[in-house]
């Protein structure tokens, strides 16, 4: 019953003006820095603040790098996973992300074409927009469209029309599976994996919905790996293949089709969800605060212009903007829990010792709201990112992307994404929300924080 409460009611109403309202998260209710709960059998802690955070993401980092053994994860991968996200920390993960990061670096952001990529895209999503005239239209589409094409050209070396609805299917799907990891029925799972032989709840739609997806993905990459040429990739999931044929005749080798498909389907999940929904918050808060809209705007437009493309070489020049966009994903917390992490050895943290297994909670919304780092954290205000002459200021409890060995290998390619996005949108139109609608702040739960569906009205500039 804790567990289910403290899922479903950790946080509650925004208030309009952006401060936070009743709020019912565990960081309030224990103030201490790190406390233990058992989780229907399952040995946890909750690092709570920037400081816990810290010394065990970072001056523990091996000790903290490793994932806990959940059934729930051990069920969909048939192995106890051997990829990225969920990997245990060892050989697998290091092999898998080693090569996930140099393949974002070669075919993404580390490709001076790469950013014209993005741009392109951004047309390509202005246009859509363009095409309802400034009458009101859920933004998530169009969005999640965009972002997750940024991933694909790295992964597949593609992008999908804005028209494909298996793929547009497929992302519902990863969509969906995000929210229903941290429903209660998964949970109880995890605790009592014996629930899995009954024909309900809400894992077994997470799992039909995985092996749909692992049927889709499977195809897909039959499909763009033809014609390929051994140790001449044009993606991710040919520099895979290679590595693939480099280690057959490693027994310890971790690198599999079954791999393959995992580590495919994780990037995807990764590089679109977290991102589209920072938007999706943008896109709320500069609607709620057309003054700060207007300063965004006027920023563009003495740095950029009103016909040229946004470039990332501009961002520099761009304070505010970049102030607005720190603060919607401090304020925000896309990824409040992060994901969890568990210890690989027995170790002591401020006086409490630690056994090995144990699974680690990193309470990253508590340190975003960390009145120590934080004036007034409940408000929306992006000028704490400001100096006094109006530069742009870095924060060392600003942890969105994690911290440590496990922190985002994607956080490059995000910020690449959100200013080069962000930008042009609001380059090109005026948001607003449509006559008489007060959107609704409270976030949908799930392993992300996304908005609720709301309306918006994109009327040209």
């Amino acid at each position: 019953y804790a567990v289910i409460w403290w899922w479903s009611s950790w946080l509650s109403l925004l208030s309009p003006d952006g401060s936070l309202g009743h709020f019912t998260i565990l960081f309030f209710f224990f103030p201490k820095k790190i406390f233990s709960l058992d989780l229907g059998g399952i040995s946890a802690i909750v690092l709570n603040g920037y400081d816990a955070v810290k010394e065990c993401l970072v001056h523990q980092s091996e000790i903290f790098a490793d994932r806990p053994s959940l059934p729930l994860f051990k069920k969909l991968t048939n192995m106890g996973g051997k990829c990225l996200l969920n990997s245990k920390y060892g050989r697998g993960w290091t092999e898998h992300r080693k090569l996930a990061v140099n393949t974002f670096r070669i075919f993404g952001y580390g490709q001076r074409s790469f950013e014209h990529k993005i741009s392109e895209e951004s047309i390509f999503f202005l246009d859509a927009i363009d095409t309802y005239k400034g009458r009101p239209f859920d933004l998530k589409h169009l969005i999640t469209n965009a972002v997750s094409n940024i991933t694909n050209l790295i992964i597949f070396g593609e992008r999908f029309t804005y028209e494909d609805t298996e793929f547009q299917h497929m992302i519902e799907i990863f969509s969906e599976n995000i929210e229903l990891a941290a429903s209660a029925s998964v949970f109880l799972y995890n605790a009592f994996p014996w629930i899995g032989i009954l024909p309900f709840g809400k894992h077994q739609q997470l799992f039909k919905n995985a092996a749909e997806v692992y049927d889709f993905l499977h195809e897909l990459i039959e499909r763009v790996s033809e014609n390929r040429k051994p140790q001449s990739p044009r993606h991710f999931v040919d520099a895979y293949l290679d590595e693939m044929d480099c280690n057959e005749n490693d027994p310890e080798s971790t690198y599999s089709r079954e791999n393959l498909i995992f580590s495919v389907g994780e990037l995807i999940i990764a590089g679109t969800e977290t991102t589209t929904n920072v938007l999706r918050w943008a896109v709320l808060f500069m609607a709620l605060y057309p003054n700060i809209q207007g300063q965004v705007q006027k920023e563009i437009d003495l740095v950029i212009g009103p016909n040229k493309m946004p470039a990332l070489e501009e961002k520099c020049k761009m304070p505010y903007t970049e102030a607005v966009l720190h603060e919607v994903l401090r304020f925000c917390n896309i990824a409040p829990l992060g994901i969890f992490h568990a210890t690989s050895k027995d170790t002591v943290v401020r006086g409490y010792s630690i056994p090995e297994g144990t699974t680690v909670i990193t309470n990253l919304y508590s340190v975003h709201f960390d009145e120590k780092y934080w004036s007034n954290p409940e408000v929306f205000f992006p000028e704490r990112f400001l100096d006094s002459n109006g530069q742009f200021v870095k924060k060392d409890a600003f942890v969105p992307f994690s911290l440590g060995r496990r922190h985002c290998l994607g956080e490059q390619l995000a910020r690449m994404e959100m200013f080069l996005f962000f930008t042009s949108l609001l380059q090109r139109f005026h948001l607003c929300f449509p006559h008489g609608v007060v959107p609704d702040l409270k976030p949908r739960l799930g392993m992300t924080l996304q908005p609720q569906p709301y309306l918006i009205c994109a009327e040209r500039r």
